[in-house]
């Protein structure tokens, strides 16, 4: 077994994920992000065990995060964490966080420069843990998305919950 195969040993958890979209403009119907996600997951195991659209308020993020940590192996955002006045994803979720996951915002940045060159800087994707689940938040753009999951997320998701178990 390679040293990657034996790390990754016994990772092949099944989450509970709870699923939010931060936005002031989209609907359950309109959010393209939030539904490829879900696919996303499904597709590789896991269950979105709640899924809501959210306004853009850190008040209302954070209170969302709060009620459904509990429940869940771990909480997905997307949405508000650009740079506009009313992206608030980041503020609202940075301090729940007993641990940062550094490593993902910069992964993220990095396989996000190759496909969008240098507006990639202007990304806030975060990743860390809260009363040991984890807690991510990606930005609105489906193919930020679809990125983040493909390349980041869905590999890695079983093996943080085995490791915080």
């Amino acid at each position: 077994m390679e040293v990657h195969e034996h790390h990754h040993h016994g990772a092949r958890a099944r989450l509970k994920i709870a699923l939010f979209t931060a936005s002031d403009t989209r609907t359950a119907t309109t959010d393209e992000s939030g539904r490829l996600i879900k696919q996303m997951l499904e597709g590789a195991g896991h269950s979105v065990v709640h899924y809501e659209v959210l306004p853009d308020s850190p008040d209302r993020i954070r209170q969302a995060a709060t009620e459904n940590l509990a429940a869940v192996d771990g909480l997905i955002f997307t949405g508000g964490t650009g740079i506009a006045p009313r992206d608030s994803t980041i503020e609202a979720l940075r301090p729940m966080l007993s641990k940062e996951l550094e490593g993902f915002g910069e992964l993220f940045r990095m396989l996000s420069y190759q496909e969008i060159g240098s507006a990639a800087m202007m990304s806030r994707a975060l990743a860390g843990i809260s009363h040991g689940k984890i807690v991510v938040a990606l930005p609105g753009a489906p193919a930020a998305c679809r990125l983040a999951m493909e390349k980041l997320l869905l590999p890695e998701l079983g093996h943080i919950h085995k490791l915080l178990k």
